[in-house]
């Protein structure tokens, strides 16, 4: 599976604000790359974290894009993944809907009655690890269900596992023109951090859209 993770981050590094509500770094340029990314990808994911705060759709926005899909005979939509190990995906989030195929991946310990509220709305669950997901072992499940190009759009503690676990292939980052500050404020890669091994990544492009600048990694 080729896994490229795409976010856009304030001139200072953040996600958002300390309130960790959603904020328009990106231009209109960089929303249309965005739209395109996803019409390319086999599914979108999210941490449940995002979901919370945001209640993403993670879909196609353009007919046209949508359209082209069909026409290669892939799904309308890419599907949509959440990591939620503990089952906190509220049963009516717009990632769930009818608008396409989605996958809820959770771990072994998480509520039960929880795994069925999301299963009885049509979600693929995908258990994966004891008491949280093993990224790694979901990933394969995935695979073997059909994505083999997963788009990841935040939230920063999925990233930071994703890079951590060496699963990310490619990594995209918009910088818009804007400082939000905040020493608590999400950046692209939260979690614990790393204080001896940092991935290594390989700057093979450098684009201004809007304005902003667009930067791609290899990793």
């Amino acid at each position: 599976m080729f896994v490229h993770v795409n976010v856009a981050a304030s001139a200072d590094g953040k996600l958002s604000s300390r309130r960790r509500e959603q904020i328009r770094i990106s231009g209109s340029e960089d929303m249309t790359r965005v739209d395109r990314l996803r019409a390319d990808s086999d599914a979108v994911m999210v941490g449940v974290g995002t979901v919370l705060a945001d209640d993403p759709s993670l879909t196609v926005k353009d007919p046209a894009l949508a359209d082209e899909r069909e026409a290669d005979r892939k799904p309308r939509q890419p599907a949509r993944v959440v990591a939620d190990s503990h089952a906190r995906t509220p049963p009516d989030a717009d990632v769930l809907d009818d608008a396409a195929r989605s996958f809820v991946l959770v771990a072994e310990e998480e509520p039960t009655e929880h795994v069925q509220s999301l299963a009885g709305v049509g979600a693929e669950i995908v258990v994966a690890g004891t008491n949280r997901v093993d990224l790694a072992d979901a990933f394969d499940t995935l695979e073997g269900r059909g994505v083999d190009r997963l788009l990841v759009e935040g939230g920063g503690e999925l990233i930071f596992s994703l890079f951590e676990e060496g699963l990310v292939d490619r990594f995209t980052l918009y910088v818009g023109s804007m400082v939000i500050g905040g020493r608590d404020a999400p950046t692209p890669a939260d979690g614990d951090g790393f204080v001896e091994r940092f991935p290594d990544l390989d700057l093979v492009d450098v684009e201004r859209l809007d304005d902003g600048v667009l930067l791609t990694y290899d990793v």
